[in-house]
């Protein structure tokens, strides 16, 4: 399924291995996208954009998300023992946008309320997964963040799809018939 003429065929990182060009390659995967959140010791929110959530396990219910270690909130991430997986709504666009650049107030006119542990859940999303952080995992340049859901909510009606990312752009997910 390569392009032998675009394959790579060393994957250890040397110093011609092309960073941009890989990225490029992992855009071809498609992602959901969500907005995690957390508060800090001092009661300040926080909240990033990630396209890398994932499931882990469903006995214990586990999921896991990744950061950069260089983001501005990446230690807030770091100590707080919980955080907050809010999935979007393809309407949601402008919030995916807003929560993926540097801002003073990131809940500045964004419609949230506060969970029992005082994180903030987005309101209208296709879902939320409150969690406590089982583990953090060394990921390169990335920090990956291991959380046991402790209580989820979701919407369940069947018209509303999910914000979908490929390729570097926002698309809507469609059903696929057969």
């Amino acid at each position: 399924m390569t392009n032998s003429s675009n394959a790579k065929d060393t994957p250890e990182q040397s110093p011609e291995f092309d960073q941009r060009d890989f990225r490029n390659a992992l855009g071809h995967f498609g992602t959901g996208v969500t907005v995690i959140t957390t508060t800090d010791s001092s009661g300040q929110m926080f909240g990033v954009t990630v396209s890398s959530f994932n499931s882990v396990s469903l006995s214990p219910p586990l999921v896991l998300w990744s950061q950069v270690r260089g983001a501005p909130s990446h230690q807030a991430f770091v100590e707080s023992p919980s955080f907050i997986v809010n999935i979007l709504s393809e309407s949601q666009k402008d919030i995916s946008n807003h929560f993926a650049r540097p801002s003073e107030d990131k809940f500045k006119d964004i419609a949230h309320h506060l969970s029992p542990e005082g994180i903030p859940i987005l309101e209208n999303t296709l879902g939320h997964f409150i969690c406590k952080k089982e583990r953090d995992v060394d990921g390169g340049d990335h920090l990956i963040f291991i959380g046991r859901v402790t209580s989820y909510s979701y919407n369940t009606s069947d018209d509303t799809a999910p914000l979908f990312f490929w390729k570097g752009k926002y698309h809507c997910a469609a059903d696929h018939t057969s």
